[in-house]
């Protein structure tokens, strides 16, 4: 009744265990090269194993992901952030929504610390199932460029897929090749949403979108997204320090986020972007803002 999925990682090969797994009373492997076992073992040769674990997962928890609406965002910064705005946003309106990120995991009051940004497929998929079981009606989750290349999100078509920005980071033997392949592992979720939310500020976005297979909306502070913020300044209120900037473009209001920096005005800009489509009324984003807290970015202490 079990099936050993082997997997060549960067510091270990699945398959030198699986000797080891056969004698444990494991009756199947899925392998990517040929492999010599005893009769009676089921053996499902494929091009690439971690693909399969994702479709398999996805079929063996009952494909969770379609039973909510899906939030995918990358980037190299502000995702954690964004993820806990949109997560704020959508919570204050009365939309149970689940979270998977770089710093924990919640389905509802429950909160599992997280080992990677974007959790292998079978892991993922079981949070999912877990959310969908605890009548979450959202997930926002973090969607990294190792989890686009490692196939841990395959077999999910997200809602919305979002990109914050990019810059040269996680390049090395065991990450990406150059910053080429990581701009290009990024632009893979625009291959699997529906709708892609795209920072038009960034000077790559081009490059990440120019492949993409899904319906295109755009912000920045340049003055060229659909929507824009302006007027940005800093406020100070008793221990807060804050940002005020003007909504415009497609949606029209002011807002007072309590987070320092024109950077927390992108992440801002960008969970209201995502947010718009929940049908939320804009006096909850606005109230929103005033009481948002992300765990270890930015936090006050009196």
């Amino acid at each position: 009744g079990v099936v050993f999925v082997c997997i060549k990682g960067s510091n270990f090969d699945g398959h030198d265990m699986i000797n080891d797994v056969l004698s444990a009373g494991v009756t199947a492997i899925v392998v990517e090269k040929e492999v010599k076992v005893q009769a009676g073992i089921t053996v499902i040769q494929v091009e690439n194993s971690r693909k399969a674990l994702a479709y398999m997962s996805c079929a063996y928890f009952d494909y969770p992901a379609r039973k909510l609406k899906t939030i995918g965002i990358t980037g190299t910064k502000g995702k954690t952030t964004t993820t806990y705005m949109v997560k704020h946003i959508l919570e204050q309106s009365g939309i149970k929504t689940g979270l998977i990120g770089t710093i924990e995991v919640l389905i509802g009051e429950e909160k599992i610390d997280a080992r990677n940004t974007t959790p292998e497929a079978y892991t993922l998929q079981s949070y999912l199932k877990q959310m969908a079981d605890a009548g979450c009606d959202v997930v926002v989750m973090e969607v990294s460029s190792q989890g686009l290349m490692l196939d841990r999100v395959t077999g999910i078509e997200y809602d919305y897929g979002v990109f914050t920005n990019i810059s040269p980071d996680h390049i090395g033997p065991n990450e990406h090749s150059s910053f080429e392949e990581y701009m290009h592992c990024k632009s893979l979720l625009f291959c699997q949403c529906k709708t892609g939310i795209i920072n038009i500020d960034d000077s790559n976005y081009e490059n990440i979108i120019k492949d993409h297979t899904c319906k295109i909306e755009t912000f920045g502070l340049s003055g060229k997204g659909e929507l824009r913020a302006s007027d940005l300044s800093l406020y100070r209120k008793d221990s807060i320090l804050g940002m005020r900037f003007h909504v415009e473009g497609i949606m029209n209001f002011e807002v007072k986020l309590n987070m320092p920096g024109e950077f927390n005005v992108h992440n801002a800009l960008c969970a209201i972007a995502i947010c718009r489509h929940f049908d939320i009324q804009i006096k909850d984003i606005i109230q929103s803002f005033g009481t948002i807290k992300v765990k270890g970015r930015l936090e006050v202490y009196d």
